[in-house]
């Protein structure tokens, strides 16, 4: 599932070719991808000849306004990736993908598709005047972000006090902290020396500390390198994620640790996997 830093890197890739393109339409071809309005023509005739705005992040979710030819707000378009998700800025041209999910038409050159392998991913409009929270609901029960100043290493240390629950389990709790998932939960927990089944009661200020500096470090190289491709991330382009290169301890099972070349561990946690180094981390 891509997690902040591919959802960054689409954040930006969006944001640097679709600000201030028009919606003249498009075609839904797996209507459950809608999740608001109840019905596509409602879909069509509220994002029907708008204009995006510039898009944002919160959590693992991606919002844009939108605008009327008179400049007057027509509400927001939400996405959420799920598992498989992809936004792709394309030629009208381009062929159809076997899995594209709604096509948006916007100019004569371009037209963004979002194609969706697993069928899990979402797409929104809420009209204006609308919260967005309470249209897309998963938005009211999100963290801090993870580079805000409310994610404090005072804040991590206060949430996790007397919680009898592995770390590594924590982290990937988004009203803890949005954002995180498996990928950078574990390379978070490399980077600040602490094992995942750690429980959260254990950890004093100062490893609470380097946790919040791992965090940080881990999410801002996730997003260096355009995020982590293992199978069906791809940017807005169609391009690869480069992180999955450079990971320290993430699907390297058995692999040397870069740091002390001791072959990394891949344990079950909750029923997801998590890797460490039993050297590096304590």
């Amino acid at each position: 599932m891509p997690e902040l830093p591919e959802v960054e890197t689409v954040c930006r890739g969006l944001n640097q070719v679709t600000p201030n393109q028009p919606i003249r339409g498009g075609e839904v071809l797996l209507p459950r991808t809608i999740a608001y309005p109840d019905s596509l023509e409602k879909f069509w005739d509220g994002v029907t000849d708008t204009t995006l705005q510039w898009w944002f992040r919160r959590g693992k979710y991606l919002l844009v306004p939108l605008t009327h030819p008179n400049g007057q707000a027509a509400g927001h378009l939400g996405v959420h990736l799920r598992m498989t998700g992809q936004l792709l800025w394309l030629s009208p041209h381009e062929p159809v993908a076997k899995h594209c999910r709604v096509r948006f038409r916007m100019d004569e050159q371009h037209e963004l598709r979002f194609v969706d392998q697993r069928t899990f991913g979402r797409i929104w409009w809420v009209p204006p005047g609308v919260a967005v929270e309470s249209v897309i609901t998963g938005l009211a029960a999100l963290g801090p972000e993870p580079f805000s100043d409310r994610f404090s290493p005072d804040y991590l240390y206060q949430a996790t006090r007397g919680r009898k629950r592995p770390v590594k389990n924590a982290l990937l709790d988004q009203a803890l902290v949005a954002g995180i998932g498996n990928i950078y939960a574990d390379e978070a927990l490399f980077l600040s020396g602490i094992r995942p089944t750690t429980l959260c009661s254990r950890l004093g200020r100062q490893r609470i500390a380097r946790l919040h500096s791992g965090i940080q470090q881990a999410l801002t190289a996730g997003i260096a390198q355009g995020g982590t491709t293992f199978s069906d991330f791809r940017n807005v382009h169609g391009i690869n994620g480069n992180y999955g290169g450079v990971a320290n301890v993430y699907d390297r099972e058995q692999q040397p640790c870069r740091v002390c070349e001791t072959p990394i561990k891949r344990i079950k946690l909750a029923g997801r996997s998590a890797h460490y180094c039993p050297q590096c981390q304590r």
